[in-house]
């Protein structure tokens, strides 16, 4: 037996959190480990992927641990399956895992669990070490199962095939059957002359992790921590120390030598790759000519197009050769940095989408500066004309890969990729990513583990913050939050549940996809890298194993072809507006349209790109747009940070301050924004005229401010100041000039993405302007889901006064659709009906004419296109009142109604009529069950189920008596009146809590009255002592104070005092009524509606003669809502005043 060069025992067997639910060990943790405790060597054997591998590889080789990258990957053989653990020798070896990683994936179903056949494995096992596994592995299930003869039948014909490389593995973890196993393994070594080997399943790093892996992989396996028939893992899978290890196994020298020298008998690791392009064209054409050739046509093209200007004219053209001039100059960038095939690709699939009436975006990203770009049809922003600077998106003085952020209509978005797959022949893949246990999923799935209710985890999931733009973790909401240290104090079980869950936050969860991302490497793309089928998607492509910045570490360039909702609203009002022979060129309408401007200056934005959300209506509003430049600054302004600077900007467009251009020199770069900075071009500028920067100097100045590193800004200062001195500005000055600049570069916006994003928004208000009826039912066509949304889009047809036609099945179809100025309501939206059914029976009305009755429905639609929850849905909305206004009547037939509908497809189907019932069918009624009919208040309650909102009538209009009484008002006039408090009521439509920074809770509420809909803040304590009373389509009445305002366009802030419960308020006692009687009354009903004692002081005023008299009842009367109701039906009674 060979002596081995070092006695340290080799971890080989590391299973990350790329093992998902099985691993629990981070990369980056490893790391500090192995940096720590001086690792030398470590091995990586993640279950079912490849995706740590990069990472892995990289992370160990800076601390100076060699990495040794091995996977399982799950084999069948005849009827048997199993893992066998793979190791990459060198780089041969590496490319045939890497191969069977990713067959594993492409060549199964979405059935069968990733697998190869093991002839796969002889096929590709050059560089490949081969291990026995575990006792959970294919080799130990086959020994389970008592197979003996078959594992030596497989073993035999693997040493033939690997010879040297193959191993059987000895593990002493103490797992079950674990001991027999090895017993059998040395017998099996010893008979076919087979090498042992040392090893050990390293889940975990720490000994303490023991129960929150082992809740981990119940989370995994889907079972529960105290389920007695799962196999349960002992605790002995941590990191244990070298000399742990040689202690257990001391006693087979053998295999500890094989282990000592494993790390010598591997030679690879991956590494970073320069970037890795396909060919564009199977034409042996120089790319960088292409790129010139096709550059120029394209200037030459947009020439006529868009200035109308002749070839003939071109060479005397001023502005041509202006032009010309920058093209050539990015063009020799471009080449020198080897990214014409960049160029080449993206231009190649815009120009076919552009080709097949797929819509595509302007173009974003710093791409958008390019003028390359714009002649290539990659962006439809001229540069020169909006000042972009090539640099900013490509700098030859910074080595980067270029950026082109492309939007597709969201509906032909798959045609896309099925081309680029067809035209790379299958080297094209999306992006994995890795669903985490982020602080409410780790709390959910661990409580599921644990056994505890699904309300009780619901209850403590809810006290985590909800804030995607600042997501906390578990420990700062533990932190922040008062009723969690509540729970942990008064429930073990809670207890249990967060220190589990703290162990696990972060961790992977599952596999998806980064759809909008793709690769394209050409061909032979699953033999380079690992790739990955996520088939819980429609996504046309494969993913990469490896995520985006491992794919792009390892040379994969990624495209971006986004998927734009806008987009598809564009096309599908254009589409609408050609079927009423309105034909629009969306490409050349007016950029400088008053009647667009007009519109904005209202902030009526509902449904606009970009424009929409309260505090951007306000800008708008405040800043009254007149020009396209307008909207590019405003869609940079509004982020944290700039957003300050909105009152400026719109104060000194308005006239009202003298705008402040920090220098002379700097007054024709400002000007545009009126002397503030707001595009990190004008930081580039800036530095090019004052201090001589080049524009390739000038982006990683921008940038240095950006990172805020002090040596390389000092640096840069020194440069910039220096620069300024010889251009004749004083050092004082350049100074201060830099002083000022810097913080605006640290938050300046991209301006070529911003005037991408403005093109799109102008657009979508110049649809809204002049077809808006058309606009807003294709908008609300494309969120037929999103309750929310709509619920916005319907309160916004009230403001502009166009008719909602209410849910019919009769009138309506599947989507929203504009008719005569009227807006009809789409079907496919009520919740659990489903468009695809809805189409089905749209389309049965359009041929066969309308439905005559409810019976007429049930004897024409399919039953495939109704169930249960779809006809619930459709009778909550209302969709059959013209047949039936009784909604319970047919709600409560329903299992009758589907019964009768199934049974008539099943004669039409087997051609049998039944003469009883074809003249049933004939008789309009339909024989419903008893029912009781829905109070007014019931009948709301269901349609909210349904839509989400209320559309027949509004919950508060029952109680408008009693709001007068009680000078209950609207929102909107409490807003707009001179009072600084007062009651209004609402009923809650969402409601959505945070946390502020210093950790206190807050809700933001959203309530609806007849008016309108409006939000409310409610605070600490407010929310507090309210917390379980706030749900969606409950009524409240709430005090408001409203502060005073100074200036007229200053919003007002209004601040919620008191917040009842509408039912509390009506249904509680009115200490004093007066009654008016006319003199037809009748005495004996009153008595018998105030016969019962209570707190309420009743007056009598009875008229005779023109005379008033006024009694007082002896006793006090029990009178609120339903007896102020019950007298005002009285038409005896005049008045009541409460």
């Amino acid at each position: 037996m060979k002596e081995s060069i070092s006695k340290t025992f080799n971890q080989f067997k590391i299973h990350t959190q790329y093992s998902i639910c099985e691993g629990a060990v981070k990369i980056d943790q490893l790391k500090d480990f192995c940096k720590k405790n001086k690792i030398k060597s470590l091995g990586l054997s993640d279950t079912y992927n490849l995706s740590g591998a990069l990472e892995f590889s990289d992370n160990l080789s800076s601390v100076g641990t060699q990495p040794i990258i091995g996977t399982q990957i799950l084999f069948k053989y005849k009827e048997f399956e199993g893992l066998i653990p793979l190791i990459a020798k060198n780089k041969y070896g590496y490319k045939n895992i890497v191969k069977l990683s990713s067959k594993s994936y492409l060549e199964n179903s979405q059935t069968s669990t990733p697998h190869c056949k093991l002839d796969d494995l002889f096929d590709n096992s050059e560089g490949i070490i081969i291990l026995t596994g575990s006792i959970k592995c294919f080799f130990g299930s086959l020994f389970n199962k008592g197979l003996t003869n078959e594992i030596e039948e497989v073993l035999f014909k693997l040493k033939e095939k690997f010879q040297e490389n193959i191993y059987i593995e000895i593990q002493r973890h103490g797992d079950m059957n674990e001991k027999d196993f090895e017993n059998y393994n040395l017998k099996v070594s010893a008979k076919l002359g087979l090498p042992i080997i040392a090893s050990h399943e390293v889940y975990y790093l720490d000994k303490d992790m023991f129960e929150a892996h082992d809740a981990l992989t119940c989370i995994g396996e889907k079972t529960y921590v105290n389920d007695t028939s799962r196999i349960k893992l002992t605790n002995q899978h941590y990191f244990k120390s070298s000399d742990e290890m040689i202690e257990v196994f001391k006693d087979l020298p053998e295999a500890l030598e094989n282990n000592f020298n494993l790390p010598f008998r591997c030679s690879f690791k991956p590494n970073f790759s320069k970037p890795i392009l396909p060919r564009i064209s199977s034409s042996e054409k120089d790319l960088n000519e292409m790129l010139k050739q096709l550059s120029f046509e394209g200037l030459k093209e947009k020439f006529k197009l868009v200035f109308d200007i002749d070839h003939a004219n071109f060479e005397k053209d001023e502005k041509y050769l202006e032009y010309k001039k920058r093209l050539d100059h990015e063009i020799r960038i471009i080449v020198e940095m080897n990214y014409s095939g960049y160029f080449l690709i993206v231009s190649d699939y815009i120009k076919w989408a552009k080709r097949n009436k797929i819509p595509v975006g302007p173009g974003r990203g710093s791409g958008a500066g390019s003028l390359v770009a714009w002649c290539l049809s990659i962006t439809d922003i001229d540069p020169i004309k909006f000042n972009l600077i090539f640099e900013r998106f490509l700098n030859p003085d910074r080595i980067s890969m270029p950026d082109f952020d492309i939007d597709f209509c969201e509906e032909k978005r798959d045609q896309v990729f099925e081309y680029l797959n067809k035209k790379y022949k299958g080297g094209v893949a999306h992006i994995i990513t890795f669903g985490k246990l982020k602080a409410r999923m780790v709390l959910r799935d661990v409580g599921r583990v644990l056994g505890l209710t699904y309300g009780h985890v619901d209850r403590i999931c809810k006290m985590v913050p909800f804030d995607p733009s600042r997501p906390l973790t578990l420990q700062e909401s533990i932190d922040r939050e008062p009723r969690f240290k509540e729970e942990i104090k008064n429930n073990p079980k809670v207890k249990k549940l967060i220190e589990l869950s703290l162990k696990l936050e972060g961790l992977n969860r599952n596999m998806a996809t980064h759809a909008a991302g793709v690769v394209i490497a050409g061909e032979k793309l699953s033999e380079q890298f690992p790739l990955y089928t996520d088939h819980n998607s429609n996504l046309v492509l494969p993913s990469t194993q490896f995520d985006m910045y491992s794919s792009e570490n390892a040379g994969l360039v990624k495209f971006d072809l986004l998927g734009l909702k806008t987009l598809t609203v564009i096309d599908k009002t254009l589409k609408r507006l050609r079927s009423k022979d309105i034909h629009v060129d969306i490409t050349k309408i007016n950029q400088n349209d008053e009647k667009v401007f007009s519109l904005l200056s209202t902030g009526e934005t509902t449904g606009l790109f970009q424009l929409e959300s309260a505090g951007m209506r306000e800008a708008i509003k405040q800043m009254k747009p007149n020009r396209f430049d307008d909207i590019i600054a405003l869609v940079a302004l509004y982020r944290p940070g700039p957003m300050s600077n909105i009152p400026i900007y719109n104060d000194c467009k308005n006239g009202k301050r003298d705008p402040d251009y920090i220098h002379p020199t700097l007054k024709e770069i400002l000007k545009p924004t009126y002397g503030i900075i707001i595009y990190q071009e004008q930081v580039m500028q800036i530095a090019q005229i004052l201090a001589g920067f080049t524009a390739g100097e000038a982006d990683i100045l921008r940038r240095a401010m950006g990172k805020k590193k002090k040596a390389e800004l000092d640096r840069q200062k020194e440069r910039f100041i220096n620069g300024a001195i010889k251009n004749g500005i004083t050092k004082d000055v350049a100074s201060f000039v830099f002083t000022k600049i810097e913080p605006f570069a640290q938050y300046g916006f991209n301006k070529s993405h911003a005037a991408a994003y403005a093109l799109i928004a102008y657009q979508t208000a110049y649809l809204k302007t002049y077809f808006k009826e058309d606009f807003i039912a294709a908008t609300m066509s494309t969120e037929l889901t999103n309750t929310s949304k709509l619920r916005e889009f319907v309160e916004e047809l009230k403001r502009l006064k166009v008719e909602i036609i209410r849910p019919s099945i009769n009138k309506c179809f599947d989507e929203f659709k504009a008719i005569e100025g009227k807006i009809y309501y789409g079907l496919g939206a009520i919740k659990n009906v489903g468009n695809e059914a809805i189409s089905n029976i749209i389309q049965e009305r359009e041929k066969n004419g309308k439905f005559k009755s409810f019976k007429d429905f049930v004897s024409r639609v399919n039953s495939k296109d109704v169930n249960k929850l779809q006809l619930e849905g459709l009778t909550k909305a209302g969709v059959f009142d013209e047949f039936e206004k009784d909604r319970n009547k047919i709600f409560t037939s329903i299992p009758t109604i589907i019964q009768k509908i199934k049974n008539i497809n099943d004669e039409k189907n087997n051609n049998q009529t039944n003469l009883f019932e074809k003249a049933d069918i004939l008789s309009n009624d339909f024989e419903f069950l008893p029912s009781k009919a829905w109070t007014q208040k019931e009948l709301l309650a269901e349609e909210f189920k349904s839509l989400g909102f209320y559309i027949s009538d509004h919950p508060l209009n029952e109680y408008q008596d009693i709001f007068h009484q009680l000078n209950i008002i609207s929102y909107n006039e409490f807003y707009n009146n001179d009072m600084s408090e007062g009651l209004i009521a609402g009923t809650i439509m969402s409601i959505q809590e945070k946390k502020s920074a210093k950790g206190t809770p807050y809700a933001i509420v959203r309530f609806s009255d007849k008016k309108g809909e409006f939000e409310l803040f409610l605070f600490a304590e407010i929310l507090v002592s309210n917390r379980d009373k706030l749900k969606e389509s409950e009524s409240f009445v709430i005090t408001l104070q409203k502060d005073k305002v100074t200036r007229e366009e200053t919003k007002k802030r209004v601040n919620v005092r008191k917040i009842l419960s509408l039912s509390q308020v009506v249904n509680e006692p009115y200490k004093k009524v007066t009654i008016e009687l006319r003199e037809n009354f009748n005495i004996k009903e009153i008595k018998e509606i105030l016969s019962s004692n209570g707190k309420t002081v009743v007056n009598l005023v009875i008229k005779n003669n023109n005379k008033k008299a006024t009694y007082s009842l002896q006793n006090n009367r029990k009178f609120d809502l339903k007896h102020l109701k019950a007298l005002k039906a009285k038409d005896y009674v005049a008045k009541i005043t409460v």
